[in-house]
């Protein structure tokens, strides 16, 4: 299928690209997500406004007490980074899984976190990391926690005059450990996410001292998991501990039943893939 006709903006910079926005208008960085939802003419902007040429957006970089991450950095560097493999394994390993080789290479972490498609896998890591989002408009910018970003389906809370240039996170300390886990749509990993979790643990003294768990896949968006996290905070960490916990997966979380799997189903996965996300996170966190 072909898509309907619209303008196409290349801006140098982001005050041209901030110039050329408007309410009926989509940013693109590298069109994996945006370009097949307009050959099926589910999105239909009157312009698209590619920013895959403004320069300086495509570093990560180590900021001293946590890591950034630029608008145009590509699935494969998110997930080659020795960087962020050594302080968010979450988001390496959830930009390892998103989509193909070609998708990979071509598309940005941060295009993702702004398509704020139901399933993704990067999402549920910003999240889990206590990530923050950088909203950059002709006026300013703001920063928006992770997990006040993604608000419903294909969703966020860009606004129409706004572009995500990048994200940070923090680095991690002693004791500190994330993961993320999934089981993809046709059975694998390297699909959309029919349930997918990301984790974050901090270890001390034997005990868990602090926890973020998100889950996506299974609901209108990518969510914390209060509940799993209340249950982590003060456990040894065990499988028993990990297991009772792992139960709250879907408190707070409205369940969708779609193609994939019924309401049952994807709650019951999302119980097993939090369990092994936060068994992963722990052993991360030696």
């Amino acid at each position: 299928m072909y898509p309907r006709e619209f303008d196409y903006v290349a801006p140098a910079s982001l005050d041209e690209a901030f110039g050329a926005l408007g309410d009926d208008s989509k940013v693109m960085s590298g069109g994996m997500s945006l370009l097949p939802l307009m050959k099926m003419r589910l999105f239909s902007p009157a312009t698209v406004v590619d920013i895959g040429r403004i320069p300086g957006l495509d570093a990560i970089e180590d900021s001293g007490d946590h890591i950034s991450v630029g608008a145009l950095v590509r699935h494969a560097d998110t997930a080659t980074s020795d960087l962020i493999k050594a302080n968010a394994a979450a988001l390496a390993t959830a930009a390892s899984l998103t989509g193909d080789v070609q998708v990979r290479n071509r598309g940005t972490t941060c295009g993702s976190l702004a398509h704020a498609d139901v399933a993704a896998d990067q999402p549920a890591a910003v999240i889990a990391l206590g990530a923050t989002m950088f909203a950059q408009s002709a006026s300013g910018t703001r920063e928006i926690a992770a997990s006040d970003f993604f608000v419903d389906a294909m969703t966020s809370a860009l606004r129409s005059d706004e572009i995500l240039t990048g994200i940070r996170f923090p680095k991690a300390g002693p004791g500190e450990g994330s993961a993320y886990d999934k089981l993809g749509r046709r059975g694998g990993r390297s699909d959309y996410a029919v349930a997918g979790v990301a984790a974050w643990v901090k270890k001390s003294n034997g005990s868990i001292e602090d926890a973020r768990v998100a889950v996506t896949g299974v609901g209108t968006k990518p969510t914390l998991a209060a509940g799993v996290a209340e249950a982590l905070i003060g456990s040894d960490g065990s499988d028993a501990a990990v297991k009772s916990a792992a139960e709250k997966a879907i408190d707070g979380i409205t369940v969708l039943e779609d193609l994939y799997g019924s309401v049952e189903y994807k709650s019951h996965l999302a119980k097993v893939y939090v369990a092994r996300a936060v068994k992963a996170a722990l052993a991360n966190a030696g």
